[in-house]
């Protein structure tokens, strides 16, 4: 996500870097370019406007001190006022309430709404421990219900039963009654959706608010669906006591427009992005979190926090213990370390949030992406036990096979056994005295998967 509206910022704000000084002229070069980023990023007109009169506004009026260069001092004003209309902070749901806190999810057909239902049940169980129940009032829908049944298997939720030829309000009121008795403190309420917004969707939706009298209305909304995405809440926002926004398919999406606009225009917080099919994930929204990936800052804190809930701690450990007992780092530690980087998002999704990723070179991010490192996977798969603990009897012979096997060429195996010696003698260094010194040094020789360039060097 973001990726166009970043590229295009980067280059701008570059531009602006430059300068010895700022002044009229060459701020309003740079609004110029900051609008028709934004544009193209499907941002609201009226948002863009705001946006960028405020920060030339503020801009001029900005007395540079000595500890800010004129470029650093626009990118923080710049990045103020992206904070500013997303948001000043993270805005959590409101559960505080006698259980069970009644979440009702309103959307368009298409939007994703039961997927969220599930991935919301998952986080609220996973971080919040919290026991969770979920119902399907769509009774329009082939096999809507049957699906939020199987993703509440998936994530561990109290599936309370619903069918298609019950009225939804009727499946609300019985829902409110089985989740009490359950003793669940969040009952989590999927509805129908249109293709577009009508007034029998709508008149649905207020009745079964006014039954369930939810803690929490979400909108869920499609974020590919740019610009129409803000307009479409808006709707329901003016339909419907919406207490927030959750933006689906964000992956999906590299323009951004709608997280820009729908808090402008609907006057209610993005609480949290969708992103991908897996039930993992939903993330919390962070206006200043964002706002830095936006400006190719990184998001580190997102990072940290994602590795803390996903990493494998009991095998770090033991690889820890291994390497501090001279045991050598071999394919099947090498297998577990892309196995941990899968389930943080791949690396194009770590290399989103670390900073000066987008400063890279296009043929150095065009081969750190997940395929390369899934082919690893699929080689190191095809390889025996005795081969993966002892890389150094892979001879020609047994490259021939572990390439046929895995639908590969001898050249793949051969850089995955160069990438793997690479790693190796990182982690040996890791393992020493002042060990993350020496491996900051030698990932400065570590080369990108094919792209016969170690990371960060910019080719001229």
């Amino acid at each position: 996500m973001f990726d166009s509206l970043s590229d295009r910022l980067s280059q701008t704000l570059r531009e602006v870097s430059g300068k010895a000084r700022l002044s009229e002229d060459n701020i309003s070069d740079a609004m110029r370019d900051v609008r028709m980023a934004l544009l193209e990023a499907d941002v609201a007109l009226s948002v863009v406007k705001t946006f960028t009169d405020n920060v030339k506004q503020t801009a001029l009026g900005q007395d540079v001190g000595s500890q800010l260069n004129p470029g650093e001092a626009f990118i923080k004003i710049v990045h103020a006022e992206l904070v500013r209309i997303m948001g000043s902070a993270n805005d959590e749901l409101n559960l505080a309430t006698k259980p069970p806190a009644v979440i009702l999810m309103a959307g368009l057909q298409g939007a994703g709404k039961t997927t969220l239902v599930a991935k919301l049940a998952r986080l609220l169980k996973e971080r919040n421990k919290k026991k969770v129940a979920v119902v399907s009032a769509d009774v329009y829908r082939p096999a809507a219900i049957e699906q939020l049944e199987i993703l509440s298997r998936e994530v561990g939720a109290t599936f309370i039963s619903s069918s298609a030829e019950q009225q939804p309000v009727a499946i609300a009121k019985e829902a409110l009654k089985q989740a009490n008795a359950q003793l669940a403190d969040v009952l989590i309420v999927d509805t129908a959706g249109r293709l577009a917004i009508d007034d029998e969707m709508m008149a649905e939706i207020q009745a079964l608010h006014g039954a369930l009298q939810p803690i929490e209305t979400l909108f869920v909304v499609d974020a590919m669906t740019g610009q129409d995405a803000a307009n479409t809440a808006k709707a329901f926002a003016d339909a419907l006591p919406l207490t927030g926004v959750v933006l689906s398919k964000t992956d999906g999406d590299a323009r951004g427009g709608a997280a820009l606009s729908v808090r402008t225009i609907t006057g209610k917080p993005i609480k949290f992005l969708g992103i991908g099919e897996k039930t993992d994930g939903l993330e919390p929204f962070y206006p200043d979190r964002v706002a830095s990936r936006i400006l190719g800052m990184g998001d580190v804190l997102s990072l940290i926090e994602e590795a803390e809930r996903k990493v494998d701690k009991g095998k770090a450990q033991r690889l820890a213990k291994k390497m501090q007992t001279g045991r050598k780092f071999d394919l099947e530690d090498f297998r577990d370390q892309l196995e941990q980087m899968a389930s943080m998002g791949g690396m194009s999704s770590m290399l989103d949030k670390l900073p000066g990723m987008g400063q890279l070179p296009a043929a150095a991010q065009a081969q750190a992406n997940d395929a390369q490192f899934k082919k690893m996977g699929v080689i190191i798969d095809s390889m025996t036990v005795k081969e993966r603990r002892f890389p150094d009897l892979i001879n020609t012979s047994r490259k021939q096979r572990i390439a046929s096997g895995s639908g590969t060429q001898i050249a793949d195996v051969n850089r995955l056994l160069k990438q793997h010696k690479q790693m190796q003698k990182m982690m040996k260094k890791v393992s020493r005295k002042g060990g993350m010194q020496r491996m900051m040094r030698g990932m400065q020789g570590m080369q990108m998967p094919g792209s016969g360039m170690p990371p960060g060097v910019r080719r001229r």
